[in-house]
């Protein structure tokens, strides 16, 4: 149902990558479907999310409505489906708080202080790295009590490089915004295109900031069809949605 990762099996801190497995939607969504905004039944994204909560022992799963920003919002409770904030970074110091991020490819992230009891997540895809969701996620850690040196953060299945084809302006834009990004991405194979390393990307962003641990699953959502949904493998099979995979977060 979910892959966990050593780096956040700490006391007090509870997480879960949660796959597409073990869920009660069907066809295009089978079967863990999380996503508030895709077209499945939302009886169906119900009961799954409320697996998701019984698997991580909470009783409420944040979300956010994502944006691709770098926008981060303070939680002290679950809002509701209709007045989910417009960002793409949570943190909270709520204990039985869940945060869930959405993703199908792009980079979730899962933060935790536990020593000073502070945890956040993050959605990172190309834009939300570029404009730096990760830092503005440690900063608004920072302002709840967490210390930099405390955190561990940990990227959850993503999208790999093999499989992320760009136009070879976005490798231009990166290197204009951000010096040596241009390392991240590689010759493609037509003509105008690279292959984007977003994954190395964002780990390269977390390690500029210091912290106590940065590191990768090293999942990738495209490749792994059994586990992960993925938006781009859905769209070059011209299917009419995907589901959503949850990342989850919270403090016992």
């Amino acid at each position: 149902m979910f892959v966990s990762s050593p780096a956040l099996a700490v006391p007090g801190i509870r997480h879960a990558f949660f796959t597409r497995q073990d869920g009660v939607s069907e066809g295009l969504y089978a079967s863990l479907n999380g996503g508030l905004g895709s077209n499945d039944d939302p009886a169906r994204v119900g009961e799954n999310r409320r697996r998701m909560c019984e698997a991580l022992k909470v009783e409420n799963l944040a979300s956010l409505y994502q944006v691709h920003s770098a926008d981060v919002v303070v939680l002290m409770e679950a809002p509701s489906h209709a007045e989910r904030p417009k960002a793409d970074a949570m943190v909270t110091r709520t204990q039985g708080l869940g945060l869930g991020i959405a993703t199908a490819d792009c980079g979730p992230i899962l933060f935790a202080d536990a020593r000073n009891g502070v945890i956040g997540a993050a959605h990172a895809g190309w834009k939300g790295a570029l404009g730096g969701v990760a830092a503005a996620t440690v900063a608004a850690m920072e302002a709840l009590g967490a210390e930099r040196r405390s955190i561990v953060a940990v990227l959850g299945p993503t999208i790999h490089q093999p499989s992320y084809e760009v136009g070879s302006d976005l490798r231009d834009r990166f290197e204009a915004s951000l010096p040596g990004a241009a390392r991240f991405f590689d010759r493609g194979m037509r003509e105008g295109h690279m292959q984007f390393d977003l994954p190395g990307l964002i780990l390269w962003r977390l390690e500029r900031e210091d912290l106590g641990h940065a590191s990768s699953l090293g999942l990738c959502t495209y490749a792994d069809e059994t586990r992960f949904y993925s938006f781009r493998r859905t769209t070059h099979r011209r299917e009419a949605d995907y589901g959503r995979l949850i990342s989850a977060i919270a403090l016992a």
